[in-house]
């Protein structure tokens, strides 16, 4: 259990997180124009007169980005509601050309409700934590304030791209019920996964650094033991996991001073430093009344049948957790290995098509992906058929790399010269892996006659370290075991060096 100590005892953290993610369809929620959000396509290039609030343009429901949600609320493992409304959510601001959002209202149901997710705690077992609802929603347009010195600019691009907003839930009614994010890095996990899902379900890039999922992040703190929750501020708009930890620690802290000191917490909106890494209050919070919802008289309610449920449901695939069970429990692997190759989709089939149906391989799949092939995951891009070099000067496939991984397995090359291969197709050598060792001459000597040979004639050059060996330094046979790979130009099996060496060592 994550804790922070105070001067009056222990306390522990309670974070409510409302993640937005941006729904990935053709066009927009409300209108036909491209939601192909870029930031470098031109401002202001894919815009409708719906998306500029243009007198008399009404709204039109993309039926796409419903089905988007409904996706997404079977992967959290939530109920659907057949019908809900849409609402606007009156606030003025230059990004908001109708001078509201069209969203849905917090006091109603909303497209998804009550879902949850399972993580792994910080105590090491899996927990629960609870999702309140995931609703669907207009996004704002962009403001630009360091193109003048004096004016600012409003690109309308992405406005009306469509998010779906997911806010976690607190059992009020049980405050004892620990199924809420409690430390920071929880938080990370439950983004982790909620992007994970997002992405296997080709419901969002949901990728921080671009900007596609960001988070508001709600924190409150209460007194180890404590069967209350006290009030909450919230920071707005964090759009990377190690600034989210840090500013759920320093706010945490900054809360427990306050009521340590006999003071109280004031619901507000802070703003994250990322200079310093603290938080200052930017405005008071407002609630539900002061954004005046009401429902959007130019929008139907949204009616779901249970057919349209099941037909989305059929087209599933499978969820990262599922996968991650699968790798875990069938093919044996860590489950730190597991995580790394469940963290996209693309990655999962690209080791899936190498495993193929040998889950023999499967370990040594794991380990050359994790430790060879993620090392230049800035110069490749792991796709479901291949994993190419940036400038396109090679190709490794799933293939390839099996051919590898077997070729180990059964001695006819050693991890070296599994390396040298790698290495070569890394750098544009053509050919399979079995090809290349054979242009190169890199084939393991496992004929122990050829390897006894080699042995003895190390032995015989270097006496005094053979006496030193006899003589207790057994820690020497690394020396012997060096020579003789370097003397049959890294060719030799080590396993069978080793066990000649020992036999006539001793």
């Amino acid at each position: 259990m994550f804790t922070i100590k105070g001067k009056t005892g222990d306390w522990e953290v309670v974070v409510g997180l409302e993640t937005h993610i941006e729904v990935l369809s053709k066009s927009k929620i409300f209108s036909g124009a491209s939601a192909d959000y870029n930031p470098t396509v031109a401002p202001n290039t894919q815009v409708s007169m719906v998306d500029a609030a243009m007198p008399g343009m009404l709204p039109v429901l993309n039926e796409y980005c419903v089905e988007q949600a409904i996706k997404f609320g079977l992967g959290i493992n939530a109920e659907i509601a057949k019908k809900s409304r849409f609402a606007r959510k009156q606030y003025f601001y230059p990004d908001l050309p109708q001078g509201y959002q069209i969203t849905q209202a917090t006091s109603e149901p909303a497209v998804v409700n009550h879902g949850w997710i399972e993580i792994i705690g910080d105590d090491g077992n899996p927990k629960k934590i609870l999702i309140e609802r995931a609703h669907l929603e207009q996004d704002a347009a962009k403001n630009k304030h360091d193109m003048h010195p004096s004016k600012s600019f409003v690109d309308l691009n992405r406005s009306g791209v469509m998010l779906l907003e997911i806010v976690t839930a607190l059992d009020v009614k049980n405050p004892e019920n620990n199924s809420f994010i409690s430390s920071p890095d929880e938080a990370e996990k439950y983004l982790r996964q909620i992007r994970e899902i997002a992405r296997a379900l080709g419901v969002s890039k949901a990728n921080m650094e671009e900007g596609s999922m960001r988070a508001d992040v709600n924190v409150s703190v209460r007194p180890v033991g404590a069967k209350y929750f006290n009030e909450r501020c919230e920071i707005k708009n964090m759009v990377s996991f190690k600034f989210i930890k840090t500013a759920i620690e320093y706010e945490a802290k900054r809360q427990i001073e306050i009521l340590e000191n006999g003071g109280t917490i004031d619901r507000c909106t802070m703003r994250f430093n990322q200079g310093d890494g603290t938080t200052t209050v930017e405005r008071s919070k407002e609630d539900a009344l002061d954004y005046r919802y009401f429902p959007d008289p130019d929008l139907l309610p949204l009616v779901i049948t249970d057919e349209q449920i099941e037909r989305i449901r059929r087209t599933m695939p499978e969820l990262p957790a599922a996968t991650r069970a699968r790798y875990i429990e069938k093919l044996g692997l860590a489950e730190y290995d597991a995580a790394r190759l469940t963290e996209s989709v693309d990655i999962s089939h690209w080791f899936d098509a190498a495993v193929a149906d040998k889950p023999e391989r499967a370990k040594g799949v794991a380990n050359w992906m994790i430790s060879e092939l993620f090392a230049h995951q800035e110069n490749y891009d792991i796709t479901n058929e291949k994993s190419g070099i940036v400038d396109g000067m090679r190709i490794i496939t799933p293939t390839d790399l099996a051919e590898l991984v077997d070729m180990v397995a059964t001695n006819e090359i050693n991890g070296k010269q599994a390396k040298d291969i790698f290495i070569k197709m890394l750098d544009g050598q053509n050919g399979t892996p079995r090809a290349i060792a054979d242009k190169f001459g890199m084939k393991q000597i496992t004929d122990t006659s050829a390897i006894e040979k080699i042995v003895d004639e190390v032995i015989d050059a270097n006496a005094p370290q053979v006496e030193q060996y006899k003589s207790g330094k057994t820690g020497l046979l690394g020396f012997f075991v060096g020579n003789v790979m370097k003397k049959s130009g890294g060719s030799a099996n080590p396993a069978v060096v080793n066990e000649i060496l020992r036999n006539k060592l001793n």
